[in-house]
């Protein structure tokens, strides 16, 4: 059936459900001359007259009846079967991928979203954990985690977590060998715990601060990761000093395994956002989690 046939069906049944021209025209907000148009065309196609006219009534005939009782229950599961669509538009529903950091998917996403997902049923969620920054259009996912000032301009972005200060720790063990750095030149003479965020990367930077004092230091040691969770190992086992988010750190400085140096050099990032394609129209599935994960609530 082409296109036309099909909504000039739907017409000459609201016509026979109404007895009217005039009442069917109004519920398909046509004009009434354009609905009497549209039905002769009908059935000049099919060769049959479908509807009896008189001044006062419209009728169907017998080929009028015939193609009521044959085509309503075809459209009515048509029409039940775009309901159906209606409300999964506004359910959410669906996979969900993001991408994220270790640290922010075990800190953020986890705690927030494992409490989300026993409500919505019909929500399903793959977290892909990737320190790099990838490009979440290339590679096909709903959104990505990244540290504010991460994050392209031609993207929409919310905010997930407050701001991380980021702070550099070693082991009593190492630092009882060697002495605490007293400014940021003395890493360079330290082993130092780094950190590749992906094989097409450099090492990071560690990026100090001090007022108003901006720095980069490259430093250097047995140990490269591109995880954040097995340089505090690293760090605890008396390896070297590590650069990583205070949050993570504060534990293990409060039970004395790891003590803090060069602290008027910590710096603050603004918090992990969630971010998406400025053009992408977004699912109810990704709606709620962005609502889930908004910081403040």
């Amino acid at each position: 059936m082409s296109g036309e046939n099909f909504r000039d069906i739907q017409a000459f049944l609201a016509v026979a459900r109404e007895r009217s021209f005039t009442r069917a025209a109004a519920q398909l907000g046509v004009s009434q001359s354009a609905l009497s148009h549209t039905i002769r065309g009908l059935e000049t196609r099919l060769g049959l007259r479908l509807l009896t006219r008189t001044t006062r009534s419209v009728s169907p005939t017998e080929a009028g009846e015939r193609l009521i009782h044959s085509v309503t229950p075809r459209f009515e599961v048509i029409a039940a079967e775009l309901a159906s669509f209606e409300e999964l538009r506004d359910k959410p529903a669906g996979t969900v991928r993001i991408t994220a950091s270790d640290f922010a998917a075990n800190t953020v996403l986890w705690p927030k979203l494992s409490k989300l997902l026993p409500k919505y049923p019909d929500v399903k969620i793959e977290i892909a954990v990737d320190s790099g920054l990838t490009d979440i259009v290339a590679e096909r996912y709903d959104a990505g985690i990244r540290f504010g000032g991460q994050i392209a301009k031609d993207m929409t972005a919310v905010q997930i977590s407050p701001d991380i200060r980021m702070t550099i720790v070693g082991a009593p063990s190492y630092l009882k060998k060697h002495p605490a750095p007293k400014t940021p030149s003395d890493l360079t003479h330290h082993a130092c715990i780094n950190m590749r965020f992906s094989i097409r990367s450099g090492v990071y930077a560690w990026e100090l601060k001090k007022g108003k004092q901006s720095l980069q230091v490259r430093v250097d040691g047995p140990w490269t990761f591109n995880s954040i969770y097995p340089a505090i190992d690293a760090a605890l086992a008396g390896f070297g000093l590590a650069y990583m988010p205070e949050e993570l750190a504060r534990p293990h400085i409060d039970s004395g395994k790891l003590q803090p140096v060069l602290m008027d050099w910590r710096p603050t990032f603004p918090g992990f956002h969630i971010f998406y394609a400025n053009r992408r129209q977004l699912s109810p599935a990704l709606s709620l989690i962005v609502e889930t994960l908004r910081y403040p609530k």
